[in-house]
């Protein structure tokens, strides 16, 4: 089946072609003749089936067909930067050879650009939260012509707590329009916001509730927590690895945990939302052009990350909410490819891990944790201590009564032993093999 039948109008049907698709995927199918024929939508899909396509193609037709005012006549709502810069730049691709005017416009760079990019006149808005209400202030942007409505990544938008912005915005908009939901999970949130925002919609839903892309390998390494690290640098250097994003759950962990791999040898970044727009930006086009071999990244920050072909998908740490960890995996298999994520679990997230099997319904393959070199910790010297008198004499007495002093140890956690026989290796530090076989 190609994109032919779907009744897209013929410039658009051209900028598919040039951008290589040939064959709409399951989602694209259901949901543009639905959008074409003006009714709204209810679409659960994961990240990466092409649901950006199933939206901004029958929108990008409509705004074709209407006539153009200064202001948006259709907005779409994401619920990070990096994902409305990633529809906004799928929009002006797919409209290369329409005069459709796009904009976009998030927090964390100058707001004066967009205000005067408003002013000059836009069709298709795309927009985070914050900043769009930020706009609507300042009364830089008038949303009362807006007929097309699409909230992309709905789950995430209230996992963040957007749903106040949300009704927010909706008060804005005019009665009279056209609405589209995308969610990658159907929670009972969710199911109340389509209740409330959708009028008789159609329902497409490509994947069961919650599944995850078929195609992903996973695997889960039972380790601990402090021989994470070392587990992880040696899977991305005996494997070859070249592309690797890494899932940590908080920013100040994804600044330790990229340092740690930059200082294991590994070409390494953080991207979490501490970090500048620009900083992000260059973090990511870095990481997509091979410069950089492993991302480090929180579940919000990835959130929308468009990143074709991704090998593999590293859960560091597992995720508290179970549905992220079928967002994070999401990253990789992506439109039908192969990929591989794995989880390296410590002991106390046994029951995170309980919870995601209970999600998926059913048990993660437990793979034999090779044996890897675990480095030395480099602390900083402790300060000097003033020397005792001269006239004492014997042994000083030391806390913990041992009698002697020791470098620092490396805890097994019951899952890894020392190796016998083994030299520290390259990386320094001594080796560890799994003690489950």
């Amino acid at each position: 089946m190609s994109f032919s039948i779907l009744g897209l109008a013929p410039e658009l049907s051209r900028a598919v072609a040039e951008q290589g698709y040939e064959t709409p995927t399951p989602i694209q199918m259901k949901a543009i003749p639905a959008v074409i024929a003006g009714r709204d939508v209810l679409a659960g899909a994961q990240t990466g089936t092409g649901k950006t396509a199933a939206f901004v193609l029958p929108v990008l037709q409509a705004l074709a067909q209407g006539s153009a005012g200064r202001a948006p006549r259709a907005l779409v709502l994401t619920p990070t930067r990096e994902l409305a810069a990633q529809v906004a730049e799928s929009a002006r691709q797919y409209g290369r050879h329409l005069e459709t005017r796009i904009c976009v416009v998030f927090g964390g760079v100058s707001i004066n650009p967009q205000i005067d990019a408003l002013r000059a006149g836009c069709d298709l808005l795309v927009a985070t939260p914050g900043r769009l209400l930020d706009l609507a202030g300042q009364r830089a942007v008038d949303l009362r012509e807006v007929r097309h409505f699409i909230l992309d990544e709905a789950d995430r938008m209230l996992d963040m707590g957007f749903i106040h912005a949300i009704r927010r915005v909706l008060k804005l908009l005019p009665d009279r329009r056209q609405n589209l939901m995308f969610s990658a999970t159907y929670s009972d949130d969710i199911r109340d916001l389509a209740t409330r925002l959708l009028r008789d919609p159609v329902t497409v839903e490509v994947a069961p509730r919650n599944a995850t892309a078929d195609r992903v390998d996973q695997r889960v390494y039972r380790v601990p927590k402090e021989h994470k690290r070392h587990l992880l640098a040696h899977l991305i250097r005996d494997g070859g690895w070249h592309q690797v994003l890494v899932f940590t759950r908080t920013k100040h962990g994804a600044n330790r945990l990229a340092e740690q791999l930059a200082g294991a040898g590994i070409s390494t970044a953080a991207i979490h939302g501490n970090k500048s727009q620009n900083a992000r930006v260059r973090a990511l086009e870095e990481f997509k052009t091979g410069k950089t071999t492993a991302l480090v990244a929180t579940e919000v920050a990835a959130r929308g990350l468009d990143i074709k072909e991704l090998p593999f998908v590293v859960n560091y740490e597992l995720p508290n909410v179970p549905e992220d960890y079928v967002h994070r995996i999401g990253r990789t298999a992506r439109a039908g490819g192969a990929g591989c994520a794995i989880a390296l679990v410590a002991p106390d997230e046994s029951g995170l891990l309980k919870d995601i099997e209970r999600l998926l319904r059913r048990s993660l393959p437990l793979a034999a944790t090779p044996e890897f070199p675990v480095a030395a910790e480099q602390r900083p010297a402790p300060p000097a201590r003033p020397s005792p008198p001269k006239h004492q004499s014997g042994p000083r007495h030391h806390p913990g009564g041992s009698g002697h002093s020791s470098g620092p140890r490396h805890q097994s956690g019951g899952h890894a032993r020392p190796s016998s026989g083994r030299g520290s290796g390259s990386h320094g530090g001594r080796r560890f093999s799994s003690s489950r076989g």
